[in-house]
């Protein structure tokens, strides 16, 4: 019986192959693994009785069988008995050969089948397969390929074979027509010639050990004479690769006289191959081998053909390799390994025809043969030892060679010569300093993009090569230490190779250390043995100066920086513990920056400090005094290199600083005056740097040789006096002038100040303006050099910079100041107004902030003139957006937009600096008498500058203020009212910096009243919130803002101010810009008194006349005047004015709506009006009933006009701010008025002639919102919610989008609980006068109502807030009462409300448990409920209950609730699902006292919950999870119930295959008696809706298999379960099929 079940199992899988879904394919085949690796022998018999059978059966169904049985062999062939292995060899020997068709898949299944069964079984098979290997009849294709495949898998099983194989095979051959045949005849060969070479490397493990090469060797020749005369000829491709891969090996196993004989015909016929094929490997694999074969039998015909080798293989290697073609890569491995051998056999022919090649103008050539000289320097490294010196000398002409791939080939040679000793021989530095050259390379910044065939490499990758090979060699390869150190040095300081600096430095560095740890510290550099390398002095200057840019060049640096610290000994012994020291602490620094972060002039400041410590370390005049002729020496290297020259003069001026030779400073000073090239920038900021830092300790001498320099002839136009300068042009002159200007400069602010300031005037200024002016016939004619200009500037802004930190600074009296500050002036007035094109201005303004704080005073009109040039040169500048689109270029524009911050920035300064020498009220009004006309520009660019730099000029006189007596600030006013209509300026940034202004102010008076300057005012500090009101200019915005700013000041402004202020605000009137005009009436409305009232009669009239005029002028003071009267007249006939404006037509215009919201400015008179809206509302009914005229007779619900009014008119009041009062003091009946308000309106349309008027008001853009009555009611209560201090409450409602639900039909009462939610939260305190007032409504006519009502109170049951404020029980007796209610919303609602005590009141529960149960019970029950849905509430109710009710409220209904819900667990509604799972989970809390009972209920839902996990919905998967979590400790087993609470939390994913798998495990272990239970239970599942589920039953049934015991296996009933399965093997959707198969393989374990 058991048999015969296997046997179906298999053959109904079998059936199944004809199934085209591949995954259900491989699971077929994967389940007949499975049976197999049971029942190996049962399955295998199955499978050929199978096949057998099923003759016609399509092949790619025998393939899925023949593979498996392939499976099973491998897996069980230990254990299969021979006669199973016949019925196996017997069937794939047939399948194999049954068409004489080559059918590649099929008979290759069936062959792999032969080769599984022949690993152990190789007599048996080769027993049946030899039957159809018969002398004189071609075999089947396959039968050869077998035996190939056979001879590589059971090499000693299957060579004993060979040699009869093959003496019947050779016959064959020539028998072969069809190219396939001929081509698995070589297939054959090739391996068994493998095979045998392999079994006689191995004799001492072979089963024959006196098998030797000669057995085979004639046979093999002979197969060879035919696939090399014929064979080889043929014109398909394919077959001659065959014939070559074949003859590879074969050429091993023949005869050595025969393989000698053929070699002359054999070598060129192979390479002949290299023109017929495009893909030469297996050519190049095959000669690689006959040429070693050839070799290994000392043939002499080698000698003969070498020539023709080297000419076919040579152009192989100079094909470039395609590294996306993997063979083009192994083919050249492979013509490379030829030439290894060729070169160990020839190695003077080989060489004497590759070195030729070098100087061939083919660039492929070269590179070739590079790299085959690489390949034989590494590989035949003893036969070429003696060619060292020719193979050196050779190479010269690719060392000149400019082609980088050749570059990049001649660096690789390189490097295989290092390490085989070549660059040891004389040649070999010429090898070095190629490299060093390449490693110099220049890097590109951005690489062009190489196309895919590009040819050439980019000197980057030839840079990045070189550099990897040097340290490489400096590294690793020991031979080399001699012969690099220290011959590197040579390359540092020659300027041609900076680009190699880093890898030199680090190379050198290493070599450097490890002579020191082999004891060379002292002799590290021996000059007596090296006379080319450079000096300590050029070392330590060149590493120095390189250092200075320390992150170019690969951060060479810290490179240089490292080195200079190993080479401490040679440069000076003394240097040891400084640079030790100090080096590390640089290097530090520059590893952490950035070059972004770095501060250069920081960084050279170290660096210079540095070696200051150096120089003093060193304290040797005669070494200082050569370290300085080095550094002037090495001075002209840089003229490509601005920065580090500039760093070098520093340098230079510092080591001359601390020569002790007066005659060699002044000599060396001498020099760099003569060789400067003054026209470079950066040149004459060195050599001025140079002449400050030298003046720190040689000032005489240093002006000294100024002097000298100026006395020369240079400045006189005769030519020739002064060789030198000969031929320099004026231009130049003019640039030497500046220079010797900024040297003077530079030394009055380095030079010691106890020293200089004596020679300023009488010596520095006087020969600062001889270079500056020129006289022509005795008339002083001032330059046009710009360099010039800016250098004088720059030159007297340090000079007042030293006058002013000087020691006697006080007592210094600059009396040229005055001069000084003239001729800055000058020069600001000679800058063009319409661009600004050069610092001068920016210059100038700062050395002016310097001079101005000097003795003695500027004089009043000298100070004006100043302060008016500036200004007008500054402020009057075109905008920066106007110079940017006139300038294209952009990096250009950048520099202009610098220029024109710090223009800005210096004017600031300047002001700053003027306003410190008058701190007082009347000098900040002068101040303001300059910049006031600026202010009120009409140019916004101008106002907006003015405005910043007033902002400016506040802060600063803020900060500095020292109020001693309390005086009054008489200017206050005129200067707020300058600046506050400011606020409102059209430019945002004159907005901000505007209210800065009025900021400082009020402290300013506020000093001047008395308080310290760090006192904080509350009010003045509500001025920086308000800054963000001004970032926009919307003007509701600036208004609101500007209204702030007028009351801050209102109450900040001193009385005697009062006036002054409103009068200049009455100026602002007139203001060019609106906003500001604007501002101001609003300002000034703020500071008038009101006016008297109107007559009653009069006030329709006057209502209308207001909104007439508010339509004719959009001015803002003549709004705020006219609201300000409706204001006035609703405070005396409020009944008059409500009538009127309700009488508006809707929708309100903005007129209107302003009108309406200015009678919310007075507590007491909006309630009043509140109240009178309200009772509007309220007195009509909402909407009317109106027939519909179309098809379908209905009604629709039309809104009525007074009620609709009101509603507008309470959002328009309540959108004021000021109403807030007036709404908390109305809050209940508001929010209930509004509520029911809302309830009524939903789904309510407006009249026809209201519909029209909107769409007419929306498309001419005057609404201002929607009129529809739902949306009106929404947002008024939520207007009303924010005014009534209920914020956070319309916040929540909004977040969780309950006003868009509480408009909708179908979702109006979840957006009711939204708001209900959010005033408990929030407002709970109004809560019981809202409740009692909602009461009444539950028993409203209107449906809509009482929904309302219902869903608001349901939902408050949900917060502890009712029992906190004793409405527990009446709002629960209201639910209760609701349960008969005619609609069947208001019945679900009320269920939900008493479900939600439990998580808002759970405490109270307990005490109405049985009330609450019996109502869930009932809502069960409920018989009006078509879809389920009082049903599901009341399941959703309970599961909240049940976790505070008393247990014997529940165990009376436990039972019969659990029978009740379970129909719902595979209900098509996802929620039903859901609620009637949640609730089992919580029913199974209370199953103790029914234990028994309940289990069963547990065992009748499992399998449903377990499949359900599986539920397209993630909610029924969650609840399920929860359930499951629930029952596991009610189901007695420990194993299980860990599984449940671990796997199935709800933050987890689940694996599910994985998970069941373990489920059924311990089903199994605790439950086996339930088996066939769970198997009837899970195929019900089969016909399933879902497919997740219909795939995962049979695959739990595969696992209750998997795991169940042998003893229990009786239960299940086979038959019918093997029916159903079989029939969901025909699902539609392969994912079951692919369940249904794996589980039918797993059935083995129960038969």
């Amino acid at each position: 019986m058991t048999e015969s079940r296997i046997k179906r199992l298999a053959t109904t899988l079998m059936d199944a192959t004809t199934d085209k879904d591949p995954l259900v394919q491989e699971q077929i085949y994967n389940a007949l693994c499975y049976l197999g690796d049971s029942e190996p022998e049962e399955i295998l018999n199955a499978c050929d009785e199978y096949l057998r059978q099923h003759d016609k059966l399509a092949y790619p169904h025998r393939v899925i069988i023949l593979k498996a049985m392939e499976t099973v062999v491998k897996d069980s062939i230990a254990l299969l008995d021979k006669s199973t292995a016949k019925v196996v060899i017997f069937l794939a020997s047939n399948e194999m050969t049954k068409s004489k068709e080559v059918i590649r898949d099929w008979q290759q299944a069936a062959s792999n089948v032969l080769v599984a069964v022949g690993q152990r079984f190789i007599n048996k098979v080769m027993e049946e397969v030899l039957t159809k290997f018969q002398p004189g009849i071609l075999p089947h294709y396959f039968v050869m390929q077998t035996f190939a495949n056979l001879s590589v898998s059971n090499v000693f099983g299957m060579v004993p074979f060979l040699n009869s194989i093959l003496g019947t095979m050779l016959p064959m051959l020539g028998m072969a027509k069809q190219d396939h045949m001929k081509s698995v005849f070589c297939y054959a060969l090739q391996h068994f010639s493998e095979s045998i070479q392999e079994y006689l490397a191995n004799l001492d493990k072979a089963p024959d050990p006196t098998v030797r090469k000669d057995t085979f060797s004639n046979e093999i020749f002979s197969a060879y004479e035919v696939l090399f005369n014929s064979w080889l000829q043929h014109r398909e491709a394919k077959l001659r690769l065959a014939v070559v891969e074949a003859m590879g090996p074969m050429s091993y196993l023949m005869p050595s006289e025969k393989l000698e004989e053929q070699l002359p015909k054999l070598i060129p016929g192979i390479l002949a191959l290299y023109k017929k094929h495009a893909e030469a490997f297996y050519i190049s694999k095959s000669l690689c081998q006959i040429l070693e074969a050839s070799v290994n039998i000392g043939s002499r015909s080698l000698d003969v053909q070498l020539d023709s080798l080297l000419g076919t293989l040579h152009p192989q290697i100079c094909a470039p390799a395609d590294p996306s073609v993997p063979l083009t890569v192994k083919n050249h491995t492979e013509v490379l390994r030829c030439f290894t051998v060729l070169a160990c056999s020839f190695p003077d022919r080989v060489l004497a025809f590759l070195l030729p090649k070098l100087e061939s103008s083919n660039e492929r050539t070269r590179v070739g043969t590079l790299l085959i000289m690489r390949q034989i320097i590494n590989s035949a490294s003893s036969q070429m030892e003696i060619k060292k010196p020719f193979i050196l000398s050779s190479m010269k002409l690719p060392l000149q060679d400019s082609n980088n791939k050749v570059k990049r080939a001649v660096v690789q040679v390189i490097s295989a010569m290092a390490h085989h000793g070549y660059l040891e021989q004389p040649g070999g530095e010429a090898m070095m300093e190629f490299l060093v050259r390449q490693c110099a390379l220049p890097s590109d910044a951005q690489p062009k993009k190489q196309p895919p065939d590009a040819d050439d490499l980019t000197s980057d990758s030839v840079q990045s090569i070189s550099v990897n090979t040097l340290f490489l060699l400096s590294t690793t390869v020991d031979r080399m230490n001699n012969v690099l150190w220290p011959y590197l040095l040579e390359f540092v300081t020659p300027i041609q190779f900076t680009n190699a600096l880093t890898p030199l430095c680090k190379s050198l560095m290493y070599l450097a250390v490890k002579k020191q740890e082999e004891g060379e510290n002292a002799s590290l550099i021996r000059y007596d043995l090296n006379a080319n390398l450079p000096s300590p002095y050029a070392l330590t200057t060149r590493l120095l100066v390189v250092s200075s840019q320390p992150y170019v060049g690969d951060c060479r640096g810290a490179a240089a920086l490292r080195l200079l610290t190993v080479l401490h000994y040679s440069v000076h012994p003394a240097l040891d513990q400084l640079w030790s020291k100090q080096v590390p602490l640089l290097v530090e620094h520059i590893e952490e920056n950035t070059e972004k972060s770095l501060s250069q002039k920081e960084w050279e400041e170290k660096l210079l400090l540095f070696l200051q410590e150096t120089l003093a370390a060193v304290s040797d005049n005669t070494w200082i005094c050569h370290f300085v002729t080095e550094m002037c020496r090495q001075l002209n290297s840089y003229n490509g290199f601005p920065l580090e020259k500039n760093f070098l003069y520093k340098c230079i001026g510092t080591t001359l600083g601390a020569c002790a030779s007066k005659d060699l400073v002044q000599k060396q000073l001498q020099e760099l005056l003569e060789t400067a090239r003054y026209h470079e920038e950066a040149e004459r900021e060195g050599l001025a740097s140079c002449f400050g830092i030298c003046a720190i300790n040689h000032l005489e001498e240093t002006l000294a040789k100024l002097e000298d320099f100026v006395r020369s002839d240079v400045f006189k136009k005769s030519v020739g006096l002064f060789s030198i300068f000969k031929d320099r042009s004026d231009n130049e002159v003019e640039k030497i002038k500046s220079t010797l200007i900024l040297c003077y400069g530079y030394v009055a602010m380095y030079a010691p100040k106890e020293l200089v300031l004596s020679r300023i005037e009488a010596d520095i200024l006087k020969n600062i303006f001889q270079y500056f002016n020129t006289k022509v016939l005795g008339i002083k004619v001032e330059t046009k050099d710009l360099t010039l200009k800016l250098c004088l500037i720059r030159s007297i802004c340090m000079i007042s910079q030293a006058i002013y930190n000087g020691v006697k600074c006080g007592d210094f009296i600059f009396s040229r100041k005055a001069e000084l500050v003239a001729q800055m002036v000058e020069f600001i007035k000679a800058e063009p107004l319409e661009a600004m094109r050069t610092p001068v201005r920016q210059r100038a303004m700062i050395t002016c902030t310097y001079l101005v704080i000097l003795e003695p005073h500027l004089s009043d009109p000298d100070r004006t003139e100043l302060i008016d040039t500036c200004l007008a040169s500054v402020l009057a500048l075109p905008p920066l957006e106007l110079v940017k689109e006139r300038d294209e270029n952009g990096g250009d524009a950048l520099h202009k937009e610098m220029l024109y911050g710090d223009t800005i920035s210096a004017l600031k300064d300047l002001l700053k600096s003027l306003l410190q020498r008058n701190l007082t009220p009347h000098g900040l009004q002068d101040m303001f008498a300059h910049l006031g006309p600026w202010i009120k520009s009409n140019k916004e660019h101008e106002r907006q500058r003015a405005v910043e730099v007033s902002a400016a000029l506040l802060e600063f006189y803020l900060s500095k203020l020292n109020v001693s007596t309390v005086i009054p600030f008489y200017n206050l006013g005129v200067l707020i009212a300058l600046f506050s209509p400011r606020c409102s300026d059209s430019l945002a940034s004159v907005r901000q910096h505007a209210i800065d202004c009025v900021y400082c102010l009020l402290y300013i008076q506020l000093c001047y009243e008395g308080f310290a300057r760090d006192h904080r005012d509350e009010m003045v500090e509500g001025l920086k919130a308000l800054k963000k009101g001004l970032e926009e200019p919307d003007f509701t915005i600036l208004f609101h803002t500007c209204n702030n700013i007028a009351m801050v000041i209102g109450k900040r402004v001193p009385p005697d101010q009062l006036m002054s202020l409103l009068l200049a605000m009455f100026e602002g009137l007139a203001d060019p810009d609106k906003n500001c005009s604007r501002a101001a009436t609003v300002m000034i409305n703020s500071l008038l008194k009101e006016r008297g009232g109107v007559l009653q009669e009069k006030v329709p009239d006057i209502m209308s006349i207001i909104h007439s005029k508010l339509e004719e002028v959009d001015e803002e003071h003549i709004r705020k005047a006219a609201q300000q009267t409706v204001y006035i007249l609703a405070s005396q006939h409020k009944s008059v004015v409500v009538s009127s404006l309700l009488g508006s037509s809707l929708p309100f215009d903005s007129h209107a709506c302003a009108m309406w919201r200015s009678l919310a400015t007075e507590p007491t008179l909006t309630s009043q009006i509140l109240e009178q809206l309200l009772e509007k509302v309220n007195r009509d009914v909402p909407y009317k009933e109106s027939k519909c005229f179309l098809l379908g007779s209905g009604s629709e619900r039309i809104a009525t006009p007074l009620p609709l009014a009101a509603t507008c008119a309470l959002y328009e009041i309540m959108s004021a701010p000021e109403s807030g009062a007036a709404v908390l003091g109305l809050y209940p009946p508001l929010f209930v008025t509004l509520l029911l308000r809302v309830s009524c309106t939903v789904g309510v349309q407006l009249p026809k002639n209201l519909q029209s008027r909107e769409r007419r008001s929306s498309s001419h853009g005057q609404a201002p919102r929607s009129l529809h009555p739902c949306s009106c009611a929404v947002e008024t209560l939520k207007v009303m919610l924010a005014r009534g201090g209920s914020e956070e409450v319309a916040r929540a409602v909004s977040s969780a989008g309950g006003w868009e639900l509480m408009a909708s039909p179908e979702r109006h009462h979840d957006g009711i609980a939204v708001l209900a939610s959010a005033m408990a939260r929030h407002a709970g305190p109004r809560l019981p006068l809202i409740v009692k007032n909602l009461i009444p409504t539950l028993s409203s006519v209107f449906d809509s109502q009482r929904i309302t009502t219902t869903a608001f109170f349901a939902e408050l049951l949900n917060s502890n807030v009712v029992n906190d404020l004793i409405l527990l029980e009446t709002v629960m007796d209201n639910m209760t009462g609701r349960q008969k209610d005619a609609c069947m919303l208001v019945r679900m609602l009320a269920l939900r409300g008493l479900g939600n005590i439990a998580s808002g009141s759970p405490e109270k529960v307990r005490k109405h448990g049985a009330k609450l149960l019996a109502s869930m019970v009932n809502g069960m029950d409920d018989k009006d409920d078509p879809h389920n849905l009082v049903a599901l509430e009341a399941m959703s109710s309970l599961s909240k209950l049940l976790d505070h009710v008393e247990e014997r409220d529940i165990q009376s209904m436990l039972l019969h609730i659990a029978i009740r819900i379970r129909p719902f667990f595979d209900s098509e509604q996802p929620d039903l699902r859901q609620s009637s799972i949640v609730l089992f989970g919580n029913l199974t809390k209370f199953s103790e006292g029914n234990c028994e009972v309940f289990f069963e209920q547990i065992l009748n839902g499992l399998v449903t919950l377990l499949l359900h996990l599986q539920d397209p919905k993630p909610e029924v998967v969650k609840a399920c999870k929860f359930a499951l979590r629930m029952c596991g400790p009610n189901m007695g087993c420990e194993g299980l119930c860990d599984m449940f609470l671990n796997h199935l939390r709800e933050d987890r994913s689940l694996h599910y295959g994985e998970f069941m798998n373990n489920v059924c495990k311990h089903l199994m272990q605790s439950y086996p008696e339930m088996l066939n239970r769970l198997i009837l239970t899970n195929l019900f599942y089969f016909k399933s809706n879902w497919v997740d589920i219909r795939a995962a039953a049979p695959m739990f049934i595969g696992f209750l298999v998997l795991h169940v015991d042998e003893d229990h296996c009786q239960q299940v009933d086979l038959d019918p379960l093997i029916s159903a399965l079989n029939l969901l093997l025909k699902d539609p959707v392969p994912a079951v099929r692919v369940k249904v198969a794996e589980t039918l393989g797993r059935l083995v374990r129960i038969l």
